[in-house]
């Protein structure tokens, strides 16, 4: 059996800039980084006693004889792409956190099977390959209407600045280098539930088509020249959280216009009442229209905002640094 774990992310700064469809012509980054939250994926053979070739369990269970009758895209087509269409496999997903949240679950899913089959089949896999594959999947074969930071946070891992160029081409820059600011950032920052899941593919086709026909260039731009902003800033020596927090409410203001559907009322209470008391930042994460907050506050303000919105759900968490991995490695039929 093999097993691979592959983190969540909070994406903080430059999403819209990651679609092929704008860097391509205009490059782009995102901030982020991935958290202690983690998508697992078993996977091994089966004996040929079963009446089925594959079964998989994720939020429903298959059992199927043939590759092409699986349901779940990413599974099915990472399975003909290293030629176990002849096999007997078994494929389980469990996830730290809810699905369709805005974490990049659903890209985290794919980059943690990637690994394992590439594991199982002895043949393993490098974080830029692993991203360049997840990414390929996703975008290319599937026609998913996603970006490219969700597959290169979740196999790399850090809190990173990635950096997409117009020949398609990424680099992922780590922007803690020391304790002291992993400390402070993990003291400083709150995700709230907002009780919503969503699927964002469809908000995620309308950002694509709007991309195309160029309507929301100038919010784009914007964005772009404020992560290009944060990032300055995360590359001090010392960090203003102020001006980082400023910056980011910046970023959701001009998010929110990117796409209808982004927030709703239940958002931007929670929203509102962040900010009544005394955060430095904040913004939904993922697509739009539920899913989680990321606030960013004063570690003194963390206790009293955390009572403040007690009655939504809220989740304690540590950014981390491994992405996507095989913690267990042990093939057994």
């Amino acid at each position: 059996m093999i097993i691979s774990r592959s983190p969540l992310r909070v994406s903080l700064f430059g999403g819209g800039t990651d679609y092929p469809e704008w860097f391509k012509r205009n490059n782009g980054l995102v901030i982020g980084g991935t958290i202690n939250k983690y998508n697992y994926i078993h996977v091994r053979y089966l004996p040929n006693i079963f009446k089925f070739n594959y079964r998989l369990r994720y939020f429903k269970t298959e059992l199927v004889k043939k590759v092409k009758y699986i349901e779940h895209g990413p599974y099915r087509e990472i399975l003909k792409i290293y030629n176990l269409d002849k096999s007997q496999i078994e494929i389980i997903h469990t996830s730290d956190l809810p699905a369709l949240s805005g974490l990049g679950s659903s890209s985290s899913s794919t980059v943690s099977a990637i690994n394992a089959i590439s594991a199982l089949k002895g043949s393993y896999i490098n974080k830029k390959n692993l991203s360049n594959l997840a990414i390929k999947i996703e975008r290319e074969v599937l026609g998913e209407n996603v970006g490219c930071q969700d597959q290169i946070f979740s196999s790399f891992g850090g809190f990173n600045c990635i950096r997409f160029k117009s020949n398609v081409d990424f680099s992922v820059e780590n922007l803690i280098n020391d304790k002291k600011k992993l400390s402070l950032l993990n003291n400083s920052s709150i995700l709230i539930w907002s009780g919503i899941q969503r699927e964002g593919q469809i908000l995620e086709k309308e950002k694509i088509s709007k991309i195309k026909k160029k309507s929301i260039t100038q919010n784009l731009e914007i964005i772009q020249s404020v992560s290009e902003k944060a990032y300055e800033e995360f590359s001090k020596s010392r960090w203003d959280l102020k001006k980082i927090g400023k910056l980011m409410n910046e970023y959701w203001h001009q998010k929110k216009r990117l796409s209808s559907g982004v927030t709703n009322k239940k958002i931007d209470k929670i929203c509102s009442i962040a900010n009544t008391n005394g955060a430095y930042g904040v913004k939904l994460l993922g697509a739009g229209g539920g899913g989680f907050i990321y606030i960013l506050c004063s570690p003194k303000k963390k206790k009293i905002l955390l009572k403040k919105l007690s009655k939504f759900g809220n989740v304690d968490f540590q950014f981390e640094n491994s992405g996507s991995i095989i913690i267990y490695n042990k093939q057994l039929i």
